[in-house]
């Protein structure tokens, strides 16, 4: 079955018929068409149009003496099969935007139904852009559109992505392929799992919606979120939703990213996350929280230029700054700018900059150093200090400046008695 612009083609096969009945009416002869198998290379005009041609060409011989009885079924009800089936649509100036070949099918109601292995192509400005096929499927067009229903595969040949969903409707005009229900996409450097796919072919853009996850081989992480964005050439991936971002090493995961939006470069390997951004190490535990951060999963580092805070949880020490990067492999966190570093009992070292070991426990503070402790109060002003703020074990020192240490116990209050 073809659809061309000029004249159809057309090839009809027609059953053995009796010699009678030759001069039936086009009603009746269309309601005898039931069940009738018909192979056709072309079907351009319309149906009714299609089958008197059919009849005409064959003689108008039809056996009606078993059919007579069903004289009121609608002829909108017949059931064709048709074999070695073509759709084909063009433009205005006769570029194609699609063409779908099946080996057998039955025509109701406007429609292609259980399409068996149907195959296609699918083209924007006159080339293909996509491969389609399908163990069955129901098939409609309506000249501006192509819709398929069934277990469906759609592959970009260009770019090796593989698109499997159980519905597909390509709509040319605006540059637009949609995959629903169940869609799953692979390529070398992803796979994504969602609710819907929608392909825009000239910008070469995927955008997977509904409880969407993805994967990507390298760097090993997998990706939740609601909406995803795939810029395919720059390899770039797009949330402008809360997201998850799982980072793994020998499938193991080590480190979590969150936020509210993300861009994500697999080429670079950086994720930059925005929007109430967080990242979460399994070992040692920790969090860093920020405004903005940019995650470098290749060089494993951590940086922000916004107010961050670090909770190193097994300690329960939470350090505050101005900016601050982590790197990740080594376990260091180097802090700046209004540094301020809170302990489980409220002893606190406040610093200019700051240097976390967290796998030593080790703090070291440069530039106006102030720590403080409650139980025994005391106060300490220095240049630089070390130590561990949980145990409470601090070193002030004057540094470079050649500043005094300067001391200050405060005496707890003592009562009186009369």
């Amino acid at each position: 079955m073809n659809y061309r612009k000029g004249r159809p083609k057309k090839r009809v096969n027609c059953p053995k018929t009796r010699e009678k009945n030759q001069n039936l009416p086009i009603l009746i002869l269309l309601q005898n068409l039931k069940g009738v198998e018909i192979k056709a290379d072309l079907f351009y005009l319309p149906l009714t149009f299609l089958l008197l041609l059919g009849l005409v060409a064959c003689g108008g011989r039809y056996p009606i003496a078993e059919q007579a009885k069903d004289s009121d079924s609608s002829p909108q009800e017949s059931n064709l099969t048709f074999f070695d089936v073509t759709l084909e649509q063009a433009d205005e100036v006769g570029k194609p935007l699609w063409k779908v070949r099946a080996k057998k099918a039955r025509y109701t109601q406007d429609k292609l139904g259980e399409a068996e292995n149907p195959i296609g192509q699918l083209y924007q400005d006159g080339k293909p852009v996509y491969e389609i096929q399908a163990e069955r499927a129901d098939i409609e067009q309506d000249g501006q559109r192509l819709f398929l229903k069934g277990k469906i595969v759609a592959t970009d040949p260009k770019n090796g992505i593989v698109l499997k969903g159980n519905e597909l409707e390509w709509l040319p005009q605006e540059d637009l392929l949609i995959v629903r229900k169940q869609i799953n996409g692979t390529h070398k450097r992803l796979k994504a799992s969602a609710q819907e796919a929608r392909v825009k072919t000239r910008e070469q853009r995927i955008e997977f919606s509904g409880s969407v996850v993805a994967s990507s081989v390298d760097p090993q992480m997998q990706m939740r979120t609601e909406n995803l964005i795939w810029q395919i050439p720059e390899e770039i991936l797009i949330s402008e939703s809360t997201i998850e971002i799982d980072r793994y090493n020998n499938n193991q995961i080590t480190d979590r990213g969150k936020g509210d939006a993300a861009e994500i470069n697999l080429k670079s390997q950086i994720a930059t996350i925005k929007k109430n951004a967080q990242l979460n190490l399994l070992d040692p535990p920790t969090q860093i929280a920020s405004k903005s951060m940019t995650w470098d999963m290749k060089a494993e580092t951590v940086k922000t230029n916004s107010t961050l805070s670090v909770v190193q949880t097994a300690e329960n020490v939470t350090v505050t700054a101005n900016r601050g990067e982590m790197k990740i492999a080594n376990k260091i966190v180097n802090l700046t700018g209004n540094v301020n570093a809170i302990g489980q009992r409220g002893q606190t070292l406040k610093s200019n900059q700051l240097s976390w070991y967290l796998d030593k426990k080790l703090l070291e503070a440069q530039g106006n150093v102030f720590y403080t402790q409650i139980d025994p109060p005391i106060n300490f002003t220095g240049g630089t200090a070390i130590g561990n703020l949980q145990t409470e074990d601090i070193v002030v020192k004057s540094g470079k400046s050649g500043g005094r240490v300067v001391t200050e116990i405060i005496p707890q209050d003592v009562g009186t008695s009369n």
